[in-house]
């Protein structure tokens, strides 16, 4: 990613809605693409990096690598790594993670919803 000239206007104006503005900061947060499917997929429980890859085929690994480390440190997920040979590494959500279940719920069945309502072939990737 680019780095913005902190002296910016953007970054002015974007810093002022990041703590005015409750959506924009969820957004910030799990905006995006894969974000939010990577936390679905680790409300069940905890996930080796190969089984997010095969839940999400579709996702390339350097995004996948990206996303996870932006959650980290977002503190929307845990990264812990066992020192045993092969590196065993499993990603947890934090309590704060977890407490955006009802989040990612509703927005599934929103979608589910809208999508039916538009005779949008509906398959059950989230639900």
């Amino acid at each position: 990613m680019t780095k913005i000239k902190e002296s910016s206007t953007y970054h002015a104006n974007r810093e002022i809605v990041l703590n005015e503005c409750p959506v924009t900061y969820v957004m910030n947060k799990i905006g995006g693409h894969w974000k939010p499917i990577i936390l679905y997929h680790l409300l069940s429980g905890s996930k080796r990096y190969s089984e997010l890859k095969k839940a999400m085929p579709h996702i390339t690994e350097k995004m996948l690598i990206q996303h996870l480390k932006q959650l980290q440190t977002d503190k929307l997920l845990i990264r812990e790594a066992k020192t045993v040979m092969p590196l065993f590494v499993t990603y947890t959500l934090t309590e704060s993670g977890t407490a955006l279940k009802t989040v990612i719920n509703a927005m599934a069945e929103w979608a589910y919803l809208d999508m039916k309502s538009q005779a949008v072939s509906v398959t059950n990737c989230l639900l």
